[in-house]
């Protein structure tokens, strides 16, 4: 008797431990991605607060950045929405996170949608009104600025509305293309980076096409993730749109 319950339990441990492999591996997945996102905001956010410690303990005052102390608002409004929205936002490509605690989700979104707004419409501000050098922003840089920082300020208008509506694919799909936006300026200081290692400094005509790049790069991935779980979703029965939910949950 005490043999075939040793067998049994033997048996039991066996066909469980696939499964605690599998449970363990996908924890893990679950976190790549965010951990990611926030590993690529690191040189931005940094550079955030660095400006921000600059304008509160009185750094001195360069032709590079006397346009933040002439206007400090615009610059701390765009840091401090951009960082939350950035930091905070790696955490909604969590599928478990929303899955386990999806009013954290909900609330978390409440917090990223006015941020990411903030952020966008600063730096639409920025752009326009801060004075540049043309050898700080060329015509081209200046007019790109405008298109990306309205469309992400309309993606994420459009995300929002959808929500509103229960309209789920339409909603992950917008604020993600707004994400991709905001992450911008972590792509840009990786590709600049790179060009400098191994290409060296780079003509203020590269420069810009470099910060172009960054912003071009994150939009086609976002585009490509969000084409593929179209697909996957019209092979699924269980569209998002059959799925209850609440506003600002995805």
């Amino acid at each position: 008797m005490n043999n075939e319950n040793e067998r049994t339990t033997m048996t039991i441990s066996k066909a469980s431990n696939p499964i605690n492999k599998r449970a363990s591996t996908s924890v893990r997945a679950d976190w790549l991605v965010p951990v990611a996102l926030i590993m690529l905001s690191f040189i931005p956010v940094a550079a955030g607060i660095s400006r921000l410690a600059g304008l509160a303990g009185g750094a001195a005052i360069t032709p590079e950045n006397a346009r933040f102390f002439a206007m400090p608002l615009p610059v701390i409004i765009h840091i401090i929405g951009a960082s939350i929205y950035c930091i905070l936002g790696a955490f909604q490509f969590s599928p478990g996170l929303r899955r386990r605690r999806p009013a954290w989700h909900r609330v978390a979104g409440r917090i990223l949608i006015p941020c990411g707004l903030a952020a966008g419409l600063s730096g639409l501000w920025m752009t326009h009104f801060y004075p540049l050098s043309p050898h700080l922003q060329g015509d081209f840089l200046y007019g790109f600025r405008i298109l990306i920082g309205s469309v992400m300020v309309m993606s994420i208008a459009i995300s929002f509305s959808a929500i509103l509506r229960r309209d789920i694919a339409r909603h992950r799909a917008w604020m993600m293309r707004g994400y991709a936006i905001a992450q911008g300026a972590g792509t840009q200081a990786v590709v600049s980076i790179l060009w400098l290692v191994i290409l060296g400094t780079p003509s203020e005509l590269i420069r810009d096409l470099l910060l172009i790049a960054g912003w071009v790069i994150n939009l086609a991935v976002a585009e490509w993730i969000i084409r593929a779980n179209r697909s996957k979703q019209l092979h699924n029965p269980l569209t998002s749109k059959g799925l209850p939910t609440s506003p600002l949950n995805s």
